[in-house]
């Protein structure tokens, strides 16, 4: 529901306000405040525009006209940016970091020291600030690492300092607002500034799919349970060693609390999990360190099987651990950046929303990288969904994909893992009776083994699924997207595990929500080599690795989950788990890889930062860590213009872009005149799966530990 006069904020870096203590605290860290950016003095009549931040929404056909000048707009977020040289010092001093042979090998940051490093310098930050409350604002929260002010006002004061009207939208039949054009500030403060973060309403997405029955496959359901993810990924020799988590914590990002507490109590008790008693669930509303609290509690609001899904496979995943919810209705960056801004911030995070680089704006691209950058100076984990739309971030829960080949810019930064999406292979193959026990155990189990994986794909353009449903191709006039079974069961859908190149983590799109004008993918990492798969594109890649994430359509596997919420999806956990709600999606996949790196932390008796490095020179060193993906694909079907190959039809477009004509044919193709799938499996690396899923006890107990 449309909730008036508050700002849905992302607040998403961190600045530095270091009165009194900041040459003290300069002579404790190498190295020194950044040298002023901001030279000349303010001239409201020479002004510059941050380009790219305006949403794809604002459409004269969803205009509902202005707001009111006294509308509210609390907890906004201006983002600092630092200079080029100081900037390419935080990715040479995150390289050392994780660099075994450096001598800043894992000598992690505190908040105020990366401030007192990589922050703006405090003449800067006092220029600015005097520039906001010049215009009326009220500066609520300088953060400490230097790069974000947190300030409210109300819409007259944005038109005066910002140069852009906050006007009501109605999209899809829901009320929002948003700036109806790109901010402008003072030329002077430019060097200094990114741009406003979100002065609208707007969310990311949720990459949670609850179960979807099909049943013209003729296929048993299996229902995959927390025993079935320890046989199947090889967590049971950890478990047995005491490796579970214990003494570790893990939190999952969320905007909405629990239904219930109980819910995760039940789900343990029933799969056997509460044998492992220092397991606990605690739920925060994290608040930043100084000034107004910019973290309200969001209340149960529709994302509950979100964050209940996050806190149960977490804790499957690691049983011991201490799993916290921390929620915001200011969204989950928002709890996430009071996190790392804290004296004792968390060393691993899970994060399962996100957006398209293209929607998510210039500023807040941005904001997302500098947000996770700092996370790992300080030796956080962070894992980051890849998406449940294919290589077709920006078209999440259309039917086909009409905007290009496109990632989520949650998950692209060089600092996060990005978790992608498998599923079994055994239906396709009918070798169902090799995997799965035709009797569970007492706390459910039925897998016998490993399980192959193909990557989860719901769409008619997957090649095996075309196949299996007797066609040769996915597009065209004779391909299973034309046709009826396709339709009717549900097969025309954007959903398959994400993967695909960076193309718009930088710049601004001249063309709503598709690649393009200025934009430019982030740098590929140095990490990112060593496997043949990997292109040479000189672009950050997704995803990093892969894990369980059906829903059921298409093979009949899907994640059980104790969620109670009948008005949102769930059932009653009773009786057997089969009658309880289910869950897929790559929101299932990154709990659980986070659930991993508590293992890891626990076996290693230390917080490891970015994990990447390490999966990609294992990947090479040690295989048996994971488990390659070489069958299926995460083709989508499209209906053109961008990345669409064999559209055969005209295509309809109701209210905010949805399509409701069934004739377009297509797939997604890196090229428009051949098919080349976006994306298929390979050896080695691809785009469809990464690296691959994760043996868990291979992968933990060959973990390198500080030399």
């Amino acid at each position: 529901m449309f909730q008036t006069r508050r700002l849905y904020t992302v607040v998403l870096c961190a600045t530095v306000l270091l009165i009194g203590s900041s040459v003290a605290l300069m002579s404790q860290t190498p190295g020194r405040r950044a040298e002023a950016l901001i030279h000349d003095r303010v001239d409201e009549t020479r002004l510059v525009t941050l380009a790219g931040n305006t949403r794809p929404e604002v459409i004269a056909e969803n205009d509902l006209g202005a707001v009111s000048d006294d509308f509210a707009l609390n907890h906004m977020t201006l983002q600092l940016k630092r200079s080029p040289q100081q900037e390419q010092a935080v990715v040479q001093f995150i390289a050392e970091l994780h660099d075994p042979q450096s001598p800043n090998f894992r000598k992690w940051l505190t908040a105020d020291e990366f401030g007192a490093r990589y922050g703006l310098a405090e003449s800067d930050i006092q220029t600015i600030s005097g520039w906001l409350e010049s215009h009326g604002f009220v500066v609520n929260t300088v953060y400490p690492n230097g790069m974000v002010i947190d300030f409210s006002g109300n819409a007259g004061q944005v038109r005066g300092a910002f140069r852009t009207s906050i006007h009501y939208l109605n999209v899809e039949g829901v009320r929002h607002f948003a700036n109806v054009s790109d901010p402008q500030i003072p030329e002077a403060l430019g060097p200094a500034v990114a741009g406003v973060v979100a002065l609208h309403d707007f969310r990311p997405h949720k990459m949670s799919h609850p179960k979807y029955t099909v049943t013209s496959f003729g296929q048993t359901t299996q229902i995959v349970v927390p025993a079935d993810l320890a046989t199947i990924y090889d967590f049971n020799p950890l478990f047995a060693k005491g490796i579970t988590g214990s003494g570790q914590t893990v939190v999952v990002l969320e905007d909405s609390d629990l239904y219930s507490r109980a819910d995760w109590v039940t789900f343990r008790s029933a799969f056997g999990l509460s044998a492992y008693t220092s397991g606990a669930l605690t739920s925060q509303h994290p608040a930043p360190p100084t000034g107004t609290n910019n973290c309200t509690p969001p209340g149960v609001n529709g994302d509950d099987g979100e964050a209940i899904l996050d806190a149960e496979w977490a804790s499957a995943a690691a049983p011991g651990a201490t799993i916290v919810v921390a929620a915001c209705a200011e969204g989950p960056l928002a709890a996430m950046q009071n996190l790392v801004s804290a004296s004792n911030p968390p060393a691993i995070i899970s994060l399962s929303y996100g957006n398209c680089e293209a929607s998510d704006g210039s500023a807040q691209n941005a904001s997302i990288n500098a947000l996770f950058q700092q996370a790992v100076t300080e030796g956080i984990s962070v894992f980051v969904a890849a998406g449940d739309e294919g290589a077709a971030s920006c078209d999440a829960g259309q039917f086909a994909a009409t905007h290009g080949i496109a990632v989520d810019g949650y998950a692209s930064t060089p600092y996060n893992v990005a978790v992608g999406g498998t599923d079994f292979s055994d239906v396709l193959n009918n070798t169902t009776s090799t995997y799965w026990s035709k009797t569970n155990s007492k706390t459910y189990g039925s897998a016998l083994s490993y399980v192959p994986e193909i990557p989860w794909n719901n769409s008619c353009a997957s090649i095996v699924l075309a196949n299996y449903m007797g066609y040769t191709t996915g597009y065209g006039p004779g391909g299973f997207c034309n046709s009826n079974a396709a339709i009717m069961g549900g097969f025309v859908a954007v959903a398959a595990g994400s993967g695909g190149p960076s193309n718009c983590g930088i710049g601004a799109p001249s063309i709503a929500n598709v690649a393009s004008g200025t934009c430019q993918g982030y740098a590929k990492p140095s990490w990112q080599t060593g496997l043949s798969g990997i292109p040479n594109d000189g672009v950050r890649d997704l995803p990093d690795v892969s894990m369980f994430a059906s829903d059921n359509p298409v093979w009949g596997h899907y994640s059980v989950v104790c969620f109670s919420d009948q008005s949102n999806s769930g059932t009653p956990c009773t009786g057997p788990p089969s009658g309880w709600a289910g869950f897929g999606g790559t929101s299932l996949a990154t709990p659980v890889m986070a659930g991993i790196q508590a293992l890891v932390n626990q076996n290693t008796g230390a917080k490891q930062g970015n994990p990447n490095p390490v999966y990609y020179a294992m990947a090479v060193s040690t295989p048996s860590a994971f488990h390659i993906v070489t069958q299926g694909d995460i083709d989508v079907d499209c209906a053109g213009p961008h990345n669409c190959y064999g559209l055969i039809g005209t295509v309809d477009y109701g209210r905010g872009g949805r399509i409701f004509n069934t004739t377009w044919g297509g797939a997604l193709s890196v090229s428009n005149t051949s098919f080349t799938p976006a994306y298929a499996t390979g050896p080695s690396w691809s785009f469809a799966t990464g690296i691959g899923s994760v043996d868990a006890n291979n992968l933990v107990t060959n973990w390198p530990k500080a030399p």
